[in-house]
């Protein structure tokens, strides 16, 4: 066989390899896209979900609002509420736009219905309210069928959201492996590439140019190690050894280039994985100090020859401090006011090499021949804190690509920073009263829902409290003023309960406690002892004198086979029974009336 067809056959095996190597890696790039689609997917179907939910909970607690208070804007709040329900509802049947499944469709169906119950139930009991029958109405929405089909309601999203998960956990998982998968099949391919370009060079030398081959063996031999140190000896000749000679001299400047380009590849791709991790842990920190944690665990990884430290601005929001630090310089500020730092004036990364070529930071240690880089952590138009580095040798820059990974390393940071900032802000605000700083309904629902999953069930008691007559602050002093008066209440609630129970705004002028692993003697001591305090309580508003308030206590646990589902509506009960009773009494369930 001629060596120009062999020459060719190897050539169109190249260059279908080639051609396979590519596939296979354009199919690797989809299946990374694939896997984002589902992230994509399964953010937007939870984020549907906890939104059903919510609307849910809040038209609840909206409708028993107006049974309780008959405030029109209660059930003004309930039928937006509702409408905005079935909005969602709405965008469940077409399920399919968001990429959901038809078995997720299914099971979002099932929620919309359960949550068409619950509004039926809930509008039959308004209505029922509007035609006068006002203990019926209550009953309906604190009774057992309500909150056992509420807890249904839940139930069936969280399974939603389970099936959600799951469904594309299998996705990912399954991009993930096809990505590896095809990655290794065009390593695999540009490897046999590779060989038959080799075994094909090799068969030309040794048939044409044997004697040359055998002086350039040792060369070639070292070549194909990719051991590119070897000088290859100069060939004046213009014939096909010299051509050789110079095609191997070629191979060897791009092998050492290859080398160098693979050496600043592989570099690259260590620093992209090492922020791949970086970012993936951050999105599962809880706390901004674990976010601390992992820059200060990744960052010396992916910039070795740098020092650094993690500062996040305070309150007033003029100072940062030092929240996480690695290789920081002796003596260098843990602290420092903001307009100290060039990059936060700026908006942008500041460095100040060695030799003074730019201004340096005043909150960053001067010393000859040590670079210096500020990163700004901005996040929603907003400041967060700073990345510092220094570098642990003299005449250390950072080249544009590392640049570029700062920024994207302080970006991540910030939003991470940012998020869990504004988590805990949404956090704090969903269960606690913005006016008294207790608790709210939420937390309350919430707090009794968890102990009522326990098997057995912990021993509850709940006292609910309502200050008596509270209308007359409003009408007489004003809205600030009975403010003024909740707020003090609140206070004395949580001094007289202490560290036996936990405390709670149940909504408008009542009030909540739940005692855990309380005796109903100990129980009656605490109802005694709000009420006593409540008496003898100074009012004040605007330098003027309120006078005092009583209250009523209604009380009841889940002794003797009682559920703690029940336990607030039982305590409910037993408060209208004080306040028939003639008010600023302690009224226990079963058990009867206590005065002062």
């Amino acid at each position: 066989m001629k060596i120009s067809t062999i020459t060719n056959a190897a050539y169109g095996i190249t260059v279908v390899l080639t051609a396979l190597a590519g596939t296979a890696f354009i199919l690797s790039n989809r299946m990374a896209s694939e896997e984002r689609q589902a992230v994509e997917t399964r953010m937007a179907l939870e984020d549907l979900g906890a939104q059903i939910e919510i609307d849910a909970e809040l038209r609840t607690d909206e409708a028993r609002l107006f049974v309780m208070r008959e405030d029109p804007a209660h059930l003004s709040i309930f039928e937006r509420v509702t409408e905005e329900e079935h909005r969602l509802e709405a965008l469940a049947h077409r399920l399919g736009t968001l990429g959901g499944t038809e078995d997720e469709k299914a099971l979002l169906e099932g929620v919309a219905v359960l949550a068409d119950q619950l509004e039926e139930i809930e509008i039959q009991a308004i209505e029922a309210y509007r035609s006068g029958e006002r203990e019926a109405a209550r009953a309906t929405l604190f009774g057992d069928a309500h909150y056992t089909l509420h807890l249904k309601l839940l139930g069936e999203i969280g399974r939603f959201r389970k099936v959600v998960d799951t469904r594309t956990g299998l996705e990912l998982q399954r991009a993930q492996m096809w990505s590896d998968w095809l990655g290794l099949t065009a390593r695999i391919l540009l490897g046999v590439t590779a060989a038959v370009f080799l075994a094909v060079l090799y068969f030309v030398l040794r048939r044409r140019v044997a004697l040359p081959l055998t002086r350039m063996a040792g060369v070639v031999k070292r070549l194909a190690r990719q051991d590119f140190e070897v000088e290859v000896p100069e060939d004046p000749r213009h014939d096909e050894i010299g051509e050789l000679t110079s095609a191997i001299r070629v191979f060897r400047e791009n092998g050492l280039e290859r080398e160098r380009l693979d050496a600043e590849r592989r570099r690259d791709l260590k620093m992209k994985n090492l922020i791949l991790q970086l970012m993936y842990r951050m999105q599962a920190c809880q706390t901004v100090e674990e976010v601390a944690n992992v820059v200060a665990r990744f960052c010396p990884q992916i910039f070795p020859e740098l020092g650094g430290a993690f500062f996040i601005r305070d309150d007033p929001r003029t100072s940062l401090r030092d929240v996480a630090s690695w290789d920081w310089p002796e003596g260098a500020s843990t602290r420092f006011e903001q307009d100290q730092c060039w990059g936060l004036r700026r908006g942008r990364i500041h460095q100040s090499l060695s030799g003074n070529a730019d201004v340096r930071c005043n909150h960053l240690p001067v010393e000859e021949g040590i670079s210096t880089f500020c990163v700004p952590l901005n996040a929603h138009g907003d400041t967060i804190g700073l990345l510092s580095f220094v570098s642990l040798s003299a005449d250390v820059s950072t080249p544009e690509d590392d640049r570029a990974y700062l920024g994207m390393i302080a970006e991540n940071v910030a939003l991470a920073t940012a998020n869990l900032r504004l988590r805990e802000r949404l956090t704090h605000l969903a269960v606690r009263d913005p006016l008294t700083g207790l608790m709210n309904r939420r937390a309350l629902d919430e707090a009794l829902a968890s102990a009522a999953l326990e098997e057995p069930e912990p021993d509850l008691t709940c006292l609910v409290v309502d200050i008596d007559h509270f209308k007359h602050f409003n009408d007489e002093f004003g809205h600030d003023a009975g403010d003024a008066v909740l707020e003090t209440f609140a206070t004395v609630l949580t001094d007289a309960v202490g560290t036996r129970g936990r405390c709670y705004r149940f909504g408008g002028e009542e009030f909540a406690v739940l005692l855990q692993d309380a005796s109903s003697e100990t129980a009656r001591q605490v109802a005694d002892l709000v009420r006593t305090r409540a008496a003898t309580a100074r009012l004040e508003h605007a330098g003027r004198i309120l006078g005092s308030i009583t209250v009523s206590v209604g009380i009841a646990d889940n002794r003797d086979g009682r559920k703690v589902s029940t336990v607030r509506t039982r305590a409910d009960l037993a408060l209208l029974r004080a306040k028939e009773t003639g008010r600023n009494v302690t009224v226990y369930e079963d058990i009867g009336v206590e005065k002062v």
